[in-house]
């Protein structure tokens, strides 16, 4: 079944280019994300791999770049307890005044829903504040 999980819209004081910049090369994310929330990052321009409290071990690559729209889109990479997709949105309002989303959607069984759900939208919900708190 697929399982959807959705962050608040968070408001970023930078431009939606330098957002864009940041998060479209895995080499960058490591100043974002807290240390205390991720755990053994290592990361090229277009793979990463880390692990979660609860969560376990996870990889991600870049499925889709796209400057135009702001939007840079991941999926699952290597060995990972279910296939999902995460991707963020960015909307710059005025300058140096953009909006953030993150969504992650997943493709688990009922138990493993029950048993991780809570863990994901609350790794959905600091990556994006991580984001938008960020000085770029």
């Amino acid at each position: 079944m697929e399982v959807k999980f959705e962050s608040a819209i968070k408001v970023a004081q930078a431009n939606a280019d330098a957002i864009y910049t940041c998060l479209a090369d895995f080499r960058n994310l490591s100043a974002i994300i807290p240390p205390d929330k991720i755990k053994d990052w290592t990361a090229t321009a277009d793979t990463c791999r880390f692990s979660v409290d609860s969560i376990g071990q996870a990889g991600l690559r870049i499925a889709d770049r796209d400057a135009y729209k702001h939007t840079v889109k991941y999926m699952a990479d290597g060995n990972t307890r279910f296939n999902f997709y995460l991707w963020v949105q960015t909307k710059e309002v005025a300058p140096y005044d953009s909006r953030v989303k993150v969504t992650l959607k997943a493709e688990m069984n009922p138990m493993m829903k029950m048993m991780v759900s809570g863990h994901i939208q609350k790794f959905v919900d600091m990556l994006a504040d991580a984001i938008a708190m960020h000085r770029y």
